[in-house]
């Protein structure tokens, strides 16, 4: 009887990975920007929920302050454009 063979399952976080939530934010924001559902879904293990939402969080803000220096723009100008809402 042959066994299928099936990808390898990733270790938790605490088998030698440390959890770093910046690391894990930006692996997971970039994933989702690419649709990479295996890729993000890893990346939420990495740290918890929590966690997380704070590291992307903190990305979203260095973006935005990012773009906005970059187009000389308000960071409120450049988050609504991002989003697509009209201008406050």
């Amino acid at each position: 009887m042959e066994v299928a063979w099936q990808p390898p399952v990733p270790p938790p976080p605490s088998a030698g990975r440390r959890s770093n939530l910046f690391e894990a934010a930006a692996t997971y924001v970039a994933a989702c920007a690419e649709e990479d559902h295996e890729t993000s879904a890893e990346a939420a293990r990495w740290v918890s929920p929590e966690a997380l939402c704070f590291g992307v969080n903190e990305l979203a803000c260095r973006a935005v302050i990012a773009l906005a220096r970059e187009h000389d723009q308000t960071p409120q100008r450049v988050a609504r454009t991002l989003l697509g809402l009209p201008a406050a």
